[in-house]
């Protein structure tokens, strides 16, 4: 008995139901291209992949200072055609390792507008992001500066006794705590 080829009925609705399979991939694929920044940030924040700092409230015990120095630098920088100066009052500091400690870094407006920024951040060696914990930070909110105006800003931070006990982070000695101002236009939301 031969067989009957395929209807032109059958043949549309199996055209139908690969196209429709085929648009849910591509709607799929779409929604994760929008939600992968936001998950990359949250998955980074959590566990200081790629030098991610981490964040703690005001008022957060900090664990007992171990007596253990680090030598904590300052990077600043600004994104080209940023009418920006941006550095830290004091490029290093020496502290102890579970003691709360305070940088304060100084921007100033070289154009005749307002202008509105962010700062991006990361640490250096991104392995020690991780015990990296930032209690207030400018770079939480937008900042805005009037024409001329110079502020000095405030880190409040401390590193996680914890980061004693990381084989990876046994040598360091030195964290790079690295930011870098570009420009918010007005209603843009920055981040």
């Amino acid at each position: 008995m031969a067989t009957l080829p395929p209807s032109p009925f059958d043949r549309s609705r199996r055209n139908r139901r690969t196209l429709v399979a085929m648009v849910g991939v591509g709607l799929a694929m779409l929604g994760l291209g929008f939600a992968s920044v936001p998950l990359y940030r949250i998955f980074c924040q959590q566990t200081g992949f790629n030098g991610t700092t981490q964040r703690a409230d005001a008022g957060v015990e900090v664990r007992q200072a171990t007596g253990h120095m680090l030598s904590i630098r300052f990077d600043s920088n600004v994104q080209p055609g940023m009418p920006w100066q941006f550095r830290p009052e004091h490029p290093t500091q020496t502290v102890t390792v579970g003691a709360k400690s305070m940088a304060i870094f100084v921007a100033k407006n070289l154009s005749d507008r307002p202008v509105t920024g962010s700062a991006s951040f990361n640490v250096t060696p991104t392995q020690a992001g991780a015990y990296f914990t930032k209690i207030q930070c400018f770079c939480f909110t937008q900042q805005t500066l009037q024409p001329g105006q110079e502020v000095r800003m405030p880190v409040l931070y401390y590193v996680d006794p914890k980061i004693l006990d990381d084989p990876d982070n046994k040598d360091t000695q030195e964290i790079t705590l690295s930011y870098t101002f570009y420009p918010v236009e007005q209603g843009q939301k920055a981040g």
